[in-house]
């Protein structure tokens, strides 16, 4: 069978299939909804009143689970995951490569005399040891040491997924080092907690606890199964690496919000069943501006737990994809030509009381304080702008880093113009040294009015990477497959500092005599001056801007392995270093990390394009090319004097054939010798950047030669399905 028949094979297989039904359940959402999660409820259940009151304790106020009560918890826990039919238990968590792990065992103890019984203790819940040897850590593991730790995250409820009660834990090493991404966003979320209550105190002394909220937007495409199998590129490097564009694709946007197919819809209906029954709040389902490409949403959630939700419905989607005979693409840009896929990361603060300290309130106190937070934000963007887009730089993220869709390269903050104007006012206004009590009086009544300036005069704008939305900060940046912890990491750390800065500049005019109100009033208009740099209005994709941000003097991320150097600039570690997120050797090590993973992606693709090229791509040409040959054998057997004339369009096929062959053959052999040579750099940083530009820049060209190609062989002799048919309606 030759690979020209596989394409066809695979077109073949996919038009004959039918819709699979989606499964419908008799219940209503609500009925069903979080059925498969230990819950609170759950919890009130299965746990003493007093273990019970003790675990929420620790779940909604942050206090130190006490560990004698851990048995009692897990033999509660247990007890509910058998009665639903749960066999093993894993700690669930989250290692720095964009993925889940865990690891099964059963609750089945032996007994001596040959029967059995289920067990499962505290010691076994709080804390497990799994091989840290092999999961990606900069150098805190050597591969020979390969003790670490998992630890429950009680703030994160359980859960149940194929039989296997799953456990939501963070991933340590021996020593203590973050190996994942929940225990530093946790920290992150508890530094911003501590930081915001002392600003809110300002305002509201019923103030106790402040709580970062996340809600995702996760942006994906689909294709066939049978397709996705006649793509070696899409199987192994989650991205189509050569492909001509299509004739029609996004250009109408008539895909955009239009009819859902029925097949998708089906597959829709599955994932976002299963996702409810472990609790996820989807709310939303669209189809996106790429040819099928969608996005799904759910309501905004504590942080912590979106991430943990998030993360978990990219692997219901695979498994869910697979009974519908689909595959579900997570990478940023698995087409050339088209839309890319982020997940944007709509963030904001909340209060005990009640209150989004993001959300305008009735008064001018109300309205002070969410300016004091308003601006907070403004300059932790500023002051860590480039950190924050550092938190987003991947290997598969990069194929959208400024390209006329999120991200754009520089950071920049959109308020929308009103609000920026108002912002612009209070500097002025307040730039007197003393005011009357008047005007004093009449500043305070402006900031009342916010939430009226806001109703109507808050627009979006979608080449802003952090975006104000009326209510919230939607940072628009992240990757889709990637983890939302790390950019929220760096946000919440970012906010925390501001707002530790604010609180003590008005704690000191404070102490020199300054009445409260006034001393607020001066720190916003100190904190406007300071962060003005960073609000933009405009396109934030345009040379004029990439021109005006140089002037601002802010730091433009235009490659990723650049960016990655963020992680070691003194500033940044400084910060993290202040707020126990990170030590400068956890910093270090995810430097490392992300530079290894981004050069081993890289190296990936180059080895298939290369073998594509050679056991595809030329062997097809060649072929046609012999049958050109034939064609002009035929014409001169027939046509002895004029074949000449009669066979020059084809003898440049043949020329132009030829031409594109030797490129890829010759481009092949340099990217090999390329890589070769680079390897021999044993500094894995210093690798990934020449890796960065100068495997990549062959790559590009050999897949310029190769949809030269497509566009010049027999259709029926290409052995890949094409974008015209992988971006064709499902």
């Amino acid at each position: 069978m030759n690979n020209s028949s596989l394409r066809f094979i695979a077109l073949s297989e996919m038009q004959r299939r039918t819709p699979v039904p989606a499964e419908i359940s008799d219940k209503k959402i609500s009925e069903y909804f979080g059925e498969d999660v230990f819950t609170k409820d759950q919890m009130r259940r299965y746990l003493s009143k007093d273990v019970y009151q003790r675990l929420i304790a620790s779940i909604d106020e942050g206090k130190r689970l006490d560990r004698t009560i851990a048995s009692q918890v897990a033999e509660g826990m247990k007890t509910w995951a058998v009665e639903k039919g749960a066999t093993h238990y894993t700690h669930w968590f989250q290692p720095l490569n964009d993925s889940t792990a865990e690891k099964h065992d059963a609750f089945i103890e032996p007994n001596l005399n040959g029967t059995s019984f289920e067990s499962f203790n505290g010691n076994l819940l709080v804390q497990q040891e799994p091989d840290a040897s092999s999961f990606p850590s900069g150098g805190l593991r050597n591969t020979f040491e390969a003790r670490g730790y998992s630890a429950w995250d009680p703030s994160s409820p359980a859960f149940i997924v194929d039989k296997t009660l799953c456990i939501p834990s963070i991933f340590i090493s021996y020593n203590s080092e973050a190996l994942d991404f929940k225990a530093p966003l946790l920290k992150s979320i508890a530094a911003v907690d501590k930081a915001a209550v002392a600003v809110c105190q300002l305002f509201d002394k019923d103030v106790e606890k402040v709580t970062t909220n996340l809600g995702w937007e996760q942006e994906y495409f689909l294709v066939d199964e049978a397709l996705y199998n006649a793509r070696p590129d899409l199987q192994q490097a989650g991205r189509t690496l050569m492909g001509h564009t299509a004739a029609k694709d996004q250009q109408l946007d008539d895909h955009y919000w239009g009819a859902i197919p029925e097949r998708v819809c089906n597959f829709m209906k599955d994932f976002e069943m299963a996702a409810y029954r472990l609790g996820i709040p989807l709310k939303t389902r669209h189809n996106e501006a790429a040819p099928n490409q969608f996005e799904c949403a759910p309501v905004y959630e504590e942080a912590n737990i979106a991430v943990d939700h998030n993360v978990l419905l990219m692997t219901l989607m695979r498994k869910v994809a697979a009974k519908h005979h689909l595959k579900v693409l997570f990478h940023e840009k698995p087409f050339a030509g088209v839309n890319g896929s982020g997940k944007h990361c709509n963030w904001s603060l909340s209060t005990n009381t009640g209150v989004n300290l993001f959300s305008p309130g009735k008064n001018p106190t109300s309205n002070m304080q969410f300016l004091s937070f308003f601006v907070c934000t403004l300059k932790a963007a500023f002051e860590y702008g480039s950190l924050i887009m550092a938190s987003i730089a991947t290997e598969t993220n990069s194929h959208r880093l400024g390209s006329n869709e999120a991200p754009p390269s520089i950071m920049s903050v959109f308020t929308g113009y009103t609000l920026s104007s108002m912002l612009d006012s209070i500097e002025k206004r307040l730039s007197q040294d003393s005011l009357s009590a008047d005007e004093k009086t009449k500043i305070k009544l402006d900031i009342g009015k916010i939430p009226e300036i806001l109703l109507d005069n808050t627009d979006r704008n979608r080449t802003s990477p952090f975006a104000f939305t009326g209510n919230r900060f939607e940072f628009r940046a992240t990757g889709t497959l990637s983890n939302c912890s790390m950019p929220l990491i760096v946000i919440n750390t970012a906010v925390a500092e501001e707002l530790t800065q604010f609180k003590n500049e008005v704690e000191n005019l404070i102490g020199k005599g300054v009445k409260k109100d006034d001393a607020i009033l001066r720190t916003i208009r100190k904190f406007i001056i300071e962060s003005k740099k960073i609000r933009f209005e405009g396109n934030g994709y345009s040379q004029e801007w990439h021109k005006e941000a140089e002037e601002r003097g802010l730091k433009g991320i235009h490659n990723v392995c650049s960016a990655f150097k963020e992680y070691l600039d003194e500033k940044n570690a400084a910060l993290f270093a202040k707020f126990h997120i990170f030590n400068t050797t956890e910093l270090a090590a995810r430097y490392e990390i992300k530079n290894e993973i981004f050069l081993k992606k890289v190296q990936i693709e180059s080895r298939v394009i290369a073998d594509m090229a050679s056991n595809h791509i030329i062997p097809t040409a060649v072929a046609y090319q012999n049958i050109l040959i034939e064609n002009i054998r035929g014409l001169k057997e027939i046509f002895p004097d004029e074949y000449k004339t009669m066979a020059k369009d084809v003898i440049d096929i043949i020329y132009e054939i030829t031409g594109h062959v030797n490129a890829i053959k010759r481009l092949a052999t340099e990217m090999t010798e390329t890589r070769k040579r680079l390897n021999q750099i044993e500094n894995i940083p210093e690798r990934a950047a020449k890796y960065e530009i100068e495997v990549r820049e062959k790559m590009f060209a050999i897949r310029e030669h190769i949809d030269n190609l497509e566009m010049v062989v027999d259709d029926r002799l290409w052995p890949l399905p094409k974008y015209r048919e992988l971006l064709a309606t499902l």
